[in-house]
C-alpha cells in the first residue's frame, strides 16, 4: 500500500524551503507531494499531456492544466490568469466573469496558433504596462486600438 502525502514531512519541508517565496507556501507543498504521489500512483509516474487528465489530479486548476500542455508537451492551449483575464476584457476581446469563461471565450475568437504565447505576453504587459489600476496608457504601444473598458483612470 502506497503511503499518503502526510506521511511525507521531510518532502514538504524540502519543496516548501525551494518555493518560500510564493504565497501560500506550506499548503501548495503539500498539494505537490500528493499530486506525485497522484502520478505515481494512478499515471505510472508520467505526467499526462491532456487538459482533461490533468484535471483529475487534485490540486490542478484549468490554468495549470492549460500550462503543462502548452509548457511541457507544445499542445495548444490557454493559460488564463489575472493579467489574461482583465486585459482581454479590457480590451473588448471578450466579455466574462471569470478565468474560466475567458478561458472559453478565447478558443473561440483567438487563432489557435496564438494560445501558447498569448499568456506570456499579457502576463508581462500587465505587470509593466496595462496594470489593474491607473494603467500606463500613455506608455501602451497599443493605446490607440484599445477601449478601455473599465479603466476609470489611467497614467
Amino acid at each position: 500500500m502506497r503511503t499518503k502525502s502526510t506521511d511525507h514531512p521531510a518532502a514538504e519541508k524540502a519543496i516548501a524551503k525551494l518555493i518560500y517565496p510564493v504565497g501560500f507556501y506550506r499548503t501548495k507543498a503539500a498539494v505537490i507531494v500528493g499530486i506525485c504521489r497522484e502520478l505515481i500512483d494512478r499515471f505510472d509516474g508520467r505526467v499526462p499531456d491532456s487538459i482533461d487528465e490533468l484535471l483529475t489530479l487534485k490540486g490542478v486548476g484549468r490554468k495549470t492544466a492549460n500550462l503543462v500542455v502548452t509548457q511541457a508537451f507544445g499542445k495548444p492551449g490557454i493559460c488564463v490568469d489575472t493579467h489574461v483575464h482583465r486585459i482581454s476584457n479590457r480590451w473588448g476581446l471578450v466579455r466574462t466573469r471569470s478565468p474560466d469563461e475567458t478561458e472559453a471565450a478565447l478558443r473561440a475568437v483567438l487563432p489557435r496558433r496564438y494560445w501558447i504565447e498569448y499568456n506570456s505576453l499579457l502576463v508581462a504587459f500587465g505587470q509593466t504596462i496595462c496594470q489593474p489600476f491607473s494603467p500606463w496608457c500613455s506608455r501602451c504601444p497599443v493605446a490607440h486600438l484599445c477601449p478601455r473598458i473599465g479603466v476609470t483612470r489611467s497614467r
